[in-house]
C-alpha cells in the first residue's frame, strides 16, 4: 500500500512510520511523499533525510500570498485540500496518513479517498473530539473534565470532524497531578504504535 503522509509539526510520528518501514521487510506499506501544510514543519527535514519526496500546500504556497490573505477559511482548506489531493495523486498513493495535520480535509479529496483516509487523534474518541480540539487543547479538555483515563485514537476520515470508524486505540492513566504536559508525555509514545498499528489495519482493509 503506497502512502502520502500529510504533516504539519515536528514529524514524530512520521518518523515512526519512517523507522518500522526501514526496519521491516515485510511491510505492508511504503511512505510515497510527505506533504506539509506549513513550510516550518520539521517533518520535512525527516522526510528528506530518508529520501521521500516532499511538497508543501501551505495557503501561500496555493493561493498566492494576496489570494491567501483574502480567502475565507473554508476557500483555504479547499485550496490545501485540493493541492494535496494532486500530489497524493501524482504520487500514486493508495491511501493518505494524518500524522499531527491540521487542516481540516475537504471536497474532493474526502470522496476520492473515501475509506482510505487515516487520522491520528490524541484522546479516546469519540470523547474530546471535533473542531478545536487538537494538540494541548485536547489535553486541557480531558483534564478539565477530571478523566481517569486518556490515551489516542487511530480512525477513519470521513466529512465530520473525528467522527469515522475507530480502528486502534490506546489507553493510559490520568493522574491527580497531570498538566497537559505531562499526559502528553505519557500518551506520545503510544501514539507512535498506534499511527503503526492504524495504517497496518488500513491496508487489510484495502
Amino acid at each position: 500500500m503506497n502512502i502520502a503522509v500529510l504533516v504539519s509539526g515536528g514529524g514524530t510520528n512520521l518518523q515512526a512510520l519512517i523507522d518500522y518501514q526501514a526496519l521491516h521487510a515485510d511491510c505492508p506499506y511504503r511512505i510515497v511523499c510527505v506533504i506539509a501544510d506549513t513550510k516550518k514543519a520539521f517533518a520535512l527535514e525527516r522526510a528528506s533525510k530518508a529520501d521521500i519526496p516532499t511538497s508543501i500546500v501551505s495557503p501561500v504556497a496555493v493561493l498566492g500570498a494576496e489570494r491567501a490573505a483574502a480567502a475565507s477559511k473554508e476557500e483555504k482548506r479547499i485550496a490545501v485540500s485540493d493541492a494535496a489531493l494532486a500530489v497524493a495523486r501524482t504520487h500514486g498513493a493508495d491511501a493518505i496518513v494524518l500524522a499531527g495535520w491540521l487542516t481540516v480535509l475537504s471536497g474532493k479529496i474526502i470522496t476520492e479517498y473515501s475509506g482510505r483516509i487515516v487520522n491520528l487523534h490524541p484522546a479516546l474518541l469519540p470523547k474530546f473530539g471535533g473542531v478545536g480540539m487538537w494538540g494541548h487543547h485536547v489535553h486541557e479538555a480531558v483534564l478539565a473534565a477530571g478523566e481517569k483515563e486518556s490515551g489516542c485514537t487511530v480512525h477513519l476520515v470521513d466529512a465530520g470532524c473525528d467522527t469515522g470508524r475507530i480502528l486502534v486505540q490506546k489507553r493510559v492513566p490520568v493522574l491527580s497531578d497531570d498538566t497537559p504536559e505531562t499526559l502528553y508525555a505519557r500518551i506520545a509514545p503510544h501514539e507512535h504504535e498506534a499511527m503503526i498499528e492504524g495504517v497496518i489495519a488500513l491496508s487489510k482493509l484495502l
